[in-house]
This record gives structure tokens, C-alpha cells and sequence, in this order.
């Protein structure tokens, strides 16, 4: 049966489903260590099912330990969050790659995305939305959470753009898109 789109009204999981999106991106961290490739957990509740799109995020003693993610529903949810976890604990090429010793420290948070909607400077929500940013062929997002690093929302899109690869001030430039969503933050 092919998947269908996690529905934005319904973004709100019971403490079961919480449970078990974290449990499935803990266990596939685990499982990488253990058997040096991604092994994806089928066994999972008929919800995490549906098309959804989520970042993975881990700290180690309240420092960014690794997060990548998905802007956009390709994949059921539960795989878009053990392959995300695995890509956060050993592919973000701003970390080195997890070890083994520290899985017992990292915390994850897993945030599943509703739709992008584009949307104009004026209608980004700080603190609500998160952001992703296009101009050409650079593309970048900042996450809901990422606000309370910012005073103002001028320095947040100015970090945005740089995190783009484009100038500080590319966000006001008329030729640059913006899209927003909201997340459902999941931690342990």
C-alpha cells in the first residue's frame, strides 16, 4: 500500500508514537554502530506510515552534536527518521562521526515538519516558523527552535543566507524565495 501525506491538522502524536519516533532513531544510530550499515526498523505503528518529513537533531551536554533532515514528504515518516538519525549521527560533515561511547550521552530531538507554504518576508512568524531560503541554486533552512539564537529576525535570515552559501543581505533581494513550517518537537 503506498503511503499517504501525514496531514498538518493531525501533527500532533499520542506519548506512544512520541515514543517510538525517538525509539526508532536511537535504535538506528545503535544499529549503525553495531552492524556498520543502516538497517531500517519495519516493525512500527500503521501512523508513522504515512508520507512525512522531519529533521533529527542531537546534542551532547547541551552542544549541536549532528541534525539533518527532509523539507519535504518523499518518504514514510519512520523512514524518514531512522535514515535522518543515521545521516545526523554519522554524515553531517560539520561533525565527526559519532562514537560508539557516546550514545549513551546524545539526546535527539526528532521535529516533523508540516508543508512548506511560500510565503512573504512579512508573513514569517518568529519563533513559529521555520524558514527555508532560495535564490538560484542556494537553498537553506533554519528550524523553528534556531530562533531563540537570535535577538532579531534581520540577523536570523542574515545567518540564513550565510548558511546558504549567499551574501548576509540576500534576503532582501526581490529574487529571493521564502517558504515557512511549523514543526512538532519530540524530545528526550
Amino acid at each position: 500500500m503506498e503511503p499517504t501525506l501525514l496531514q498538518s491538522d493531525s501533527k500532533m502524536f499520542d506519548e506512544k508514537e512520541k515514543k517510538e519516533l525517538l525509539g526508532l532513531a536511537r535504535g538506528a544510530i545503535k544499529n549503525f554502530l553495531e552492524k556498520g550499515k543502516e538497517v531500517i526498523e519495519e516493525n512500527v505503528s500503521e501512523r508513522l506510515r504515512e508520507l512525512g518529513a522531519c529533521f533529527v537533531t542531537l546534542t551532547e551536554n547541551n552542544q549541536l552534536r549532528g541534525c539533518i533532515g527532509s523539507t519535504s514528504a518523499r518518504r514514510s515518516l519512520y523512514v524518514d527518521v531512522q535514515s535522518n538519525a543515521v545521516n545526523a549521527a554519522f554524515r553531517d560533515p560539520r561533525f565527526i562521526p559519532l562514537q560508539e561511547k557516546e550514545l549513551e550521552k546524545i539526546r535527539i530531538e526528532v521535529s516533523v515538519l508540516s508543508k512548506p507554504e511560500k510565503c512573504e518576508l512579512e508573513d514569517i512568524v518568529p519563533g513559529k516558523h521555520g524558514v527555508i531560503i532560495e535564490k538560484g541554486d542556494f537553498k537553506a533552512t533554519f528550524l523553528p527552535q534556531v530562533w531563540e539564537h537570535f535577538n532579531t529576525k534581520e540577523d536570523f535570515l542574515g545567518e540564513l543566507c550565510v548558511k546558504a552559501g549567499l551574501d548576509r543581505k540576500a534576503w532582501k533581494d526581490s529574487e529571493t524565495i521564502f517558504f515557512v513550517y511549523e514543526v512538532v518537537s519530540i524530545q528526550e
